[in-house]
């Protein structure tokens, strides 16, 4: 197959971009990706098959927030296009501006001005925020789209409730200000500059991809429960029976799915990155993609279903493991809020994503062959 361009992708052991690279080297790219740890990059290109091992290279950065993190990368090969997935990394949240939003906006827009200064030859930089950018769970809208923020000041942002959210929008809206040439980081947003004629400070342009929560397979080299993505830990603790044991007297009980409700599977978001730098007009866009609704009570009849219906061992399981139909409560609002994903169906050819039963069995099929490789009989 011809080599379709050089992509640096960033956190590249990371859930959506282990996804995201397989779908790079199906259509033909050659990959380096930036990883935290020797291990970890050793670990990504075990995991692939012979035949594509030759297209995947690692370099290390175990510091996205650093000064220059991505400076050496960078300079180390000629690249087409960046995907950013990476994102800091904090075990511990103290101090709001100086553990989680400092770090996100350094991470996001050290690497944009080191792209510009070190790599002339990229086309197009795609980013991966978040719906958390979009929503406004305590006054949702009544049917999001790309132009939604969540509503945020810097001062809201430095309240430790807020901090998460805070450093997706704050990132996000870092990263068009710097292309727009602008330094108003609380109201920067999409430039639209490919399709739609404006203008931009920088050689290459930007699309984002703001995901929901995201359900799908966990990474193939994947070795412990604790190293579940968080949206799939909801899955995580379904599987593994602790919604079937929750009260600690044998009684089920699933948790509330507020404040969010929407999801989608891990694959579509990854096809929409890498169409994201196949596709001309998404340059200066942000796209939301999303697959559709559901509820935690949803996912746990999913599972306990699909397992039953195969028989065996997973039968057996379902009925160690899961709660009854009679102990999983729908509770998805009847007015919940909609979405409009037309501009990541008709831009990025997104028109069909995968159903909530295929992800979330496919889910559950990966966290058990997780199970077998930590050994814990689980």
């Amino acid at each position: 197959m011809t080599n379709k361009g050089n992509v640096l992708l960033t956190g590249g052991s990371g859930f959506i971009a282990s996804h995201v690279l397989d779908i790079l080297l199906d259509h033909g790219y050659a990959v380096m990706i930036t990883v935290r740890t020797a291990g970890k990059g050793k670990a990504v290109l075990a995991s692939l098959p012979d035949a594509r091992r030759h297209l995947v290279s690692f370099s290390l950065v175990d510091d996205v927030a650093k000064e220059g993190a991505f400076d050496n990368v960078l300079q180390s090969s000629l690249f087409d296009f960046v995907i950013h997935t990476a994102s800091p990394y904090q075990l511990r949240v103290e101090d709001p501006v100086r553990d989680l939003l400092d770090p996100a906006l350094r991470g996001t827009t050290g690497l944009l001005r080191s792209v510009q200064t070190l790599a002339p030859s990229v086309r197009r930089v795609v980013l991966t925020s978040s719906s958390a950018a979009m929503l406004n769970p305590a006054h949702h809208a009544a049917v999001y789209d790309e132009s939604c923020w969540r509503p945020m000041t810097w001062a809201e942002a430095q309240l430790p409730h807020n901090a998460y959210e805070a450093s997706k929008v704050f990132a996000e809206r870092a990263a068009w200000a710097l292309v727009n040439g602008s330094d108003d980081v609380e109201t920067a947003t999409e430039t639209k500059t490919t399709g739609g004629g404006g203008s931009r400070a920088t050689s290459f342009d930007l699309a984002v991809i703001n995901c929901t929560y995201t359900f799908g397979p966990v990474q193939r080299w994947l070795a412990s429960w604790d190293a579940v993505n968080a949206s799939n830990q909801r899955i995580r603790d379904c599987v593994l029976g602790q919604w079937k044991t929750a009260h600690g007297n044998g009684a089920a009980q699933v948790p509330p799915t507020r404040p969010v409700f929407t999801w989608v599977d891990v694959r579509d978001v990854a096809l929409a990155h890498v169409r994201a730098i196949q596709v001309p007009s998404a340059g200066g866009q942000r796209f939301y993609v999303v697959g559709g609704h559901f509820s935690n009570g949803q996912l746990a009849n999913i599972v306990r279903e699909g397992w039953m219906q195969g028989g065996g061992e997973k039968a057996a399981m379902a009925a160690a493991r899961l709660p009854s139909a009679e102990e999983t409560p729908d509770d998805l609002p009847a007015d919940v809020y909609q979405f409009d994903n037309r501009r990541s169906r008709d831009v990025l050819g997104l028109r069909e994503c995968r159903s909530l039963t295929e992800s979330v069995l496919g889910t559950a099929d990966s966290l058990l062959a997780l199970g077998a490789r930590c050994g814990d009989g689980k």
